[in-house]
């Protein structure tokens, strides 16, 4: 888990579980390229807690493949190479099937897929191709539970996410010669803003006690697991999915 030297790219690193990335990594010797799309204060926050010197902020839209080509280019001028991706930026938008309009249902799904699937997909053609050059590359996406129990009120994130796994394997075939591999890792609900809304209350209480341990995960142990699929001596375990969800739901 020594990533000194190397340069890591976190999307959505402002705050939450990309924050934990961010701040696990540096701490791990890292140089790391802060990535956020609105909120520039909290991604100022999160590169002034970072340990060591020399990270990188920089600003897309996941959505925007030309916002995507100048992230890049910015990072590879900056540093030369980018040796971690870490796809963790996504977006949440509630659209029961019954209680939104046609038009509200189709935008969900356009703009669910072209951030949480399209564009981590165009985002990984841009640095894969990098990380080919290099002959050296780790790629891990942030997936989640719900691509496997389903989204009943969101179905566009449980199935972005569905197709972020089925991507992330199939490059991962394909990237191994290339010496880039490719993990998942899988969260349920953790302690972040976007769920906060979720955690209060009576449904915050029903949400704990999915799992055995009467909580969710915090940013840091989501985290844990993003740094070991990144380090070397996982190389085998490409094309891996790793649940992070205290066991609130099971798969074989």
């Amino acid at each position: 888990m020594d990533f000194s030297g190397k340069v890591v790219l976190v999307t959505g690193g402002s705050r939450g579980i990309g924050r934990a990335i961010c701040q696990q990594f540096a701490q791990r010797g890292a140089q790391v390229v802060v990535h956020y799309n609105r909120n520039r204060t909290a991604a100022e926050e999160t590169a002034a807690s970072l340990a060591g010197s020399n990270h990188l902020i920089t600003q897309a839209n996941m959505a925007s493949p030309a916002e995507l080509e100048q992230l890049v280019a910015e990072v590879v001028e900056k540093y030369g190479r980018i040796d971690i991706l870490v796809n963790n930026a996504g977006i949440y938008e509630e659209h029961p099937l019954a209680e939104v309009t046609f038009t509200a249902w189709q935008a969900a799904w356009q703009q669910t897929l072209a951030v949480n699937l399209v564009g981590v997909a165009n985002l990984t053609y841009l640095v894969g191709q990098q990380m080919i050059k290099q002959g050296y590359g780790r790629i891990v996406n942030v997936s989640s539970r719900g691509a496997f129990r389903g989204e009943p009120v969101a179905p566009a994130y449980g199935a972005s996410k569905a197709g972020l796994n089925a991507m992330s394997q199939s490059l991962a075939k394909y990237l191994a010669p290339h010496n880039v591999f490719v993990g998942v890792v899988a969260p349920g609900f953790v302690e972040t803003e976007m769920a906060a809304e979720h955690l209060a209350g009576e449904a915050g209480d029903a949400i704990r006690g999915q799992s055995p341990l009467n909580r969710v995960a915090t940013p840091d142990e989501v985290a844990y697991p993003v740094l070991f699929l990144a380090a070397e001596g996982t190389q085998f375990l490409t094309g891996a999915i790793i649940d992070v969800n205290g066991a609130s739901y099971l798969r074989t």
